[in-house]
């Protein structure tokens, strides 16, 4: 194994001062590879050590145009910060320059999203959703975008997909219960799913609060 790998390893066993000690020795033998300063950044970051973590990946950056995850590391860096823009931009980089999976895909929707840019965010959100259409968090989001621009009869049946997978998700039943009360005349079904999503879930005051007002109009 080399120092990166051992590094690695390290972190799998929560060592992680060995880890660093490792990862310095990876950067010392290779000083112009890219892979010791990104693997010592995610170290960095997963010890919340942020600013010292966005230098390492930025001199990666500088020393491989083209490292994906490099790109995608600071991207999540920077949306944990808040600064949605920034990492968007990074993580159009990452996907650029190759990295696979659903992940920057569905980083890239949740931070378009976060700046209220929805309908930017629904192509990535698709492509996390067609990557991955198990996973329950990119159903969500995917569908609360649908519904949240009016695309209710393509949302419906992601709702449906999530609560055949999972009946106890109260989001997915508080939002299947907005979509009928807004789209629909059927205010049983409505009330229905948010009675179940405060059932699931006793404090959540939203879904409470949507099928009073339902309730006390009909």
């Amino acid at each position: 194994m080399n120092y990166n790998e051992l590094g690695i390893q390290a972190i799998q066993e929560e060592n992680y001062e060995k880890a660093a000690e490792l990862f310095t020795k990876a950067i010392e033998e290779n000083p112009e590879e890219s892979i010791g300063y990104i693997n010592f950044g995610n170290l960095l970051a997963s010890m919340n050590e942020n600013e010292r973590a966005e230098r390492f990946f930025q001199k990666a950056i500088t020393l491989d145009e083209n490292a994906a995850t490099a790109y995608y590391s600071l991207a999540n860096l920077y949306f944990n910060a808040e600064r949605f823009e920034e990492a968007a931009k990074l993580y159009e980089k990452a996907i650029t320059n190759g990295i696979e999976g659903p992940d920057a895909y569905f980083m890239l929707g949740k931070s378009f999203q976060k700046v209220d840019q929805t309908k930017l965010a629904l192509p990535y959100l698709q492509r996390a959703y067609e990557l991955d259409s198990q996973d329950i968090q990119i159903k969500l989001t995917y569908g609360i975008a649908l519904a949240s621009i009016e695309m209710f009869d393509v949302a419906e049946p992601i709702f449906k997909e999530i609560l055949a997978l999972d009946p106890e998700n109260a989001d997915a039943h508080y939002n299947m219960g907005v979509l009928y009360a807004v789209s629909t005349s059927d205010t049983e079904s409505a009330l229905k799913h948010l009675k179940e999503a405060f059932t699931i879930q006793p404090n959540y005051d939203q879904a409470r609060y949507v099928y009073d007002m339902i309730s006390l109009r009909n």
